[in-house]
């Protein structure tokens, strides 16, 4: 059984948004040569997501506009993480949209449903974050 370790850097301009990472997961999977196994895809950051949907754009509007519903950024007042950092909206968010995802591989490829793509969601960006992408697989 062959194992792979593969950390991607991702750096968001803005507070906030969604990249479609699946392009580079897959590069991984051809790298490593594994035909048939498991990926592990997660955010390596407490304000950072891994999670698998379409890649539309209203759908990722959805995905902000009902977040921030359910963990306003502001007022940061609002929150008692908020003593040091301005961030405790993203802890929540993360929380919500999940810290990773597991995907079978056959025949070297993702073994994906219709329209599914994998996404790093930022909640708190302007800085560097890490995704781990681990294969096990033969």
């Amino acid at each position: 059984m062959k194992s792979y370790r593969k950390e991607l850097t991702l750096s968001l301009p803005s507070r906030r948004g969604y990249v479609n990472i699946t392009h580079e997961v897959q590069k991984a999977i051809d790298d490593c040569g594994v035909k048939e196994g498991l990926c592990l895809v997660n955010a390596m950051n407490i304000t950072a997501s891994v999670f698998i949907n379409d890649d539309e754009r209203g759908l990722h509007s959805d995905f902000e506009r009902w977040l921030e519903k359910l963990a306003p950024e502001k007022p940061y007042e609002q929150y008692a993480h908020n003593g040091y950092e301005d961030n405790a909206d993203a802890h929540l968010k993360r929380q919500i949209m999940g810290r990773e995802v597991v995907c079978a591989i056959t025949k070297s490829k993702l073994d994906f449903g219709t329209w599914e793509q994998i996404f790093y969601g930022e909640y708190d960006g302007k800085r560097e974050k890490r995704v781990l992408i681990k294969i096990i697989g033969e």
